[in-house]
């Protein structure tokens, strides 16, 4: 269960820096209240799943999801670059996710 809630932990944090894209120096009230919500739950379970697996491999886990699913959120809905060399970098992110997760 640990890793389910590390996994929609990751989730969220794609759902935190995609509403900071909307933010607008927090004066956009419906956006910022949905970046606060997502960084609460984020966070909180990264801190639950984390008492179950080793802070660093959560740790990365959670960062590498949110930077795969970030980086696919702009390539898909904000038409920024997927170059070749871009995308063979985000598989290196998710087989290193992977190798984390088989280590552990």
């Amino acid at each position: 269960m640990p890793w389910l809630w590390l996994i929609v932990g990751g989730l969220f944090e794609v759902g935190f820096t995609t509403s900071l894209r909307f933010v607008d120096g927090f004066r956009n009230l419906p956006w910022t209240l949905a970046f606060l919500a997502s960084v609460a739950v984020s966070m909180t379970l990264l801190e639950i799943a984390s008492r179950s697996i080793a802070m660093g491999t959560a740790y990365a886990v959670w960062g590498g999801i949110g930077a795969v699913g970030t980086v696919l959120v702009g390539i898909l809905w904000f038409q920024e670059p997927s170059s070749a060399v871009r995308i063979a970098l985000i598989l290196v992110i998710v087989g290193a996710i992977a190798a984390l997760r088989l280590s552990a």
